[in-house]
């Protein structure tokens, strides 16, 4: 064999080793990828597309969510509250898909065929925020009793009580997927929870997501109620308090009969530090250590229109300050931010027009959201929740503008707003 020969050979070796270990390397980075795109899928999220591309569009529905309605069957129904008024719901899809999972803190809205007075059904939409942590097989509601107050010409809820009275083990529901801006990050900052009645429902399933999957993380829990026998999930909080001892449980009872509990102060009793009175920015000065905390606060209008604004005084970024109100509510922050109302025309009266009803209105601040005016004045609009969350009053804008008094939960689709949070800023016409 000639020497130019034995070099032929030589380079040919060469090619073939680099062509082998080529195709390794092809075959190792593909099979990355497609581990890469089912775990985006498990999660319903999209892998990277290749340059040029062309990506879903932005209202495709996420894998694993469903779009619309589908029905779920009530598995379990669990009192929660010594006092019988609180009853969490356990649900499983009736078709057996796997479900999605959810952020802890978001909700779940149902379309509830509610028996009328006067015969029949009654139509109602309503959100109800999950409170536990994700779960493979089954999503969890937990549902306070809503009462006739005393005096007072407003009735009882209806869906909660339609909710607690008739609906049982065995019946079905329909369910929108999971929605929602507020819930939990999933940073390693120090978290505050800050729940008030029945707002201890996001909470809690913050905390068992927290806890599932950052055992370690920094967590405080103020939880605000009148009495000791209207503590949702009691147990289960103190119980989780004793076994994290990152967990810190404060309880807070404002009615001066809950005395005997209230009167241990700081002490830590079964987990749980009871104090007296309302969950207030004075305690959480007093308790907490100077720390960069997120705060997620949740429950009734006064106590977010009291701590809100309160805990800005105290210098907490707006970034880290994060709530949602329980019923319909504007909570509006100190800057020109989220939750900020901004009107032109210094008060001057705007012309609203409902294209459908051929109906024309003069509106002014005094007059309320734009669901407010349209019910006032007899134009037909589906509702809900009135609070930015279901969805339902979804209204094309013919033209014109308009401001949220407060950041739905519910992302309408372009050209549309949700009449039930937002007011006009300039003369517009509604197609309704």
């Amino acid at each position: 064999m000639t020497p130019f020969a034995l070099l032929l050979w030589i380079a040919a070796a060469l090619l073939v080793q680099l062509a082998v270990l080529g195709a390794m390397a092809f075959w190792r980075q593909w099979r990355a990828y497609q581990a890469l795109r089912q775990r985006s899928a498990s999660q319903g999220m999209a892998p990277d597309l290749p340059e040029g591309a062309s990506s879903p569009p932005a209202t495709q529905v996420p894998a694993l969510a469903w779009a619309g309605y589908r029905n779920f069957r009530v598995e379990g129904k669990a009192q929660e509250d010594a006092s019988a008024q609180v009853f969490s719901f356990y649900l499983t899809p009736q078709d057996n898909a796997p479900l999605p999972e959810f952020l802890p803190g978001q909700f779940l809205t149902f379309a509830l065929d509610v028996p009328a007075a006067q015969g029949g059904t009654q139509a109602l939409v309503r959100c109800y925020s999950l409170s536990d942590a994700p779960h493979p097989g089954h999503y969890r509601i937990t549902v306070k009793r809503a009462v006739a107050p005393n005096g007072s010409a407003h009735p009882a809820g209806l869906a909660s009580n339609y909710l607690h009275d008739q609906v049982e083990v065995g019946d079905f529901l329909r369910v929108r997927a999971p929605g929602g801006h507020f819930h939990l990050d999933s940073g390693d900052a120090p978290v505050v929870l800050i729940g008030g009645g029945i707002g201890i429902t996001p909470m809690i399933s913050m905390l068992n997501g927290c806890l599932q999957q950052q055992p370690g993380r920094e967590l405080w829990l103020f939880y605000g109620v009148r009495q000791h026998a209207e503590l949702v999930m009691s147990a289960h909080l103190q119980a989780m308090a004793l076994q994290f001892p990152n967990l810190h449980l404060h309880l807070c009872l404002s009615d001066a009969r809950a005395k005997p509990h209230a009167d241990r102060g700081d002490r830590r009793v079964d987990g749980a530090h009871y104090h007296p009175g309302r969950v207030d920015i004075a305690l959480l000065r007093r308790l907490l250590p100077l720390k960069p905390y997120h705060f997620y606060v949740c429950g009734p209008t006064p106590m977010l229109q009291s701590l809100v604004p309160a805990l800005q005084d105290w210098g907490v970024p707006e970034g880290r300050i994060h709530f949602e109100a329980f019923g319909p509510a504007s909570i509006a922050r100190k800057s020109a931010g989220q939750g900020a109302t901004s009107r032109d025309g210094g008060g001057t009266a705007l012309v609203v027009r409902f294209a459908k009803s051929n109906t024309q209105i003069s509106w002014e601040p005094s007059m309320g959201t734009l669901l407010d005016l349209s019910q006032a004045h007899g134009v037909a609009v589906d509702s809900g929740c009135r609070a930015g969350s279901c969805g339902t009053c979804q209204t094309v804008i013919v033209s014109g503008q308009v401001a949220y008094l407060q950041t739905p939960d519910f992302d309408p689709e372009p050209g549309t707003c949700l009449l039930c949070v937002c007011t006009p800023t300039t003369d517009v016409t509604l197609e309704a």
